[in-house]
């Protein structure tokens, strides 16, 4: 069972804003355009720094993308360094950072079975125990608005209460971690229980969700498992 806040993997410390830190947030990248998460160069990712958070470029193929290319904001969106144009969800990041303090990480995808769901304007119910992953007993789906724009910022943030991913009404997914690797692993699992919750339907069949107790256990033990030792 993965770590609910994945720690793991070998990313680097969430405030660095160095080499490390912009080799890693390029490699999650790849990892999940590879993966078939970031279509026609959509999707982004941010790390926190010291001095706000590291976005990717607009625009550029991930496979043309060079650490250098990397843009870093002030939490205003105020251009700290880079000569590219920053992902132009960039308030999207900015708004969840002032948001959730404890995040260090973003990731947003369009992954093609959770983006599906989201055109549906659908959340994913608790289905299966890993739905705790995301902090709550579901993951919801936002109110709609125009990419780029402050509204969708908002509508995320607005969805993100009490939990740490959610649907982008007919858009994609954000997750949120405290590290990188919690945010790209959180991104993968929405994948994961969007394609389970859309092959029961598509089978004709209804899930048995799980009930408050037993997420409320769910998540106990994932604070658990999380623990050294």
């Amino acid at each position: 069972m993965p770590s609910i806040h994945g720690a793991a993997r070998g990313r680097t410390p969430r405030r660095s804003g160095g080499e490390a830190a912009r080799e890693a947030l390029l490699a999650a990248a790849r990892a999940l355009d590879a993966a078939g998460f970031m279509p026609g160069r959509s999707g982004n990712l941010s790390l926190r720094t010291a001095r706000g958070f590291l976005i990717t470029p607009s625009g550029l193929p991930y496979a043309d993308t060079a650490p250098a290319d990397l843009v870093e904001l002030a939490p205003d969106g105020a251009v700290l360094s880079g000569h590219r144009r920053p992902s132009s969800e960039w308030r999207l990041h900015a708004a969840i950072y002032a948001a959730r303090p404890e995040a260090g990480a973003v990731v947003h995808t369009h992954s093609p079975f959770a983006t599906a769901l989201s055109c549906a304007r659908q959340g994913i119910p608790p289905l299966h125990y890993m739905i705790a992953l995301a902090g709550g007993e579901d993951i919801r789906c936002s109110a709609y608005a125009t990419f780029g724009t402050a509204a969708l910022a908002e509508a995320a943030v607005a969805a993100l209460a009490g939990r740490r991913a959610a649907l982008l009404a007919n858009h994609g997914v954000v997750a949120l971690g405290a590290t990188l690797a919690g945010a790209e692993a959180l991104a993968f699992e929405v994948e994961n229980l969007a394609r389970q919750y859309l092959a029961l339907r598509a089978a004709g069949l209804a899930p048995v969700l799980l009930g408050a107790t037993e997420i409320a256990e769910a998540l106990a033990r994932f604070e658990d498992y999380a623990r050294p030792g």
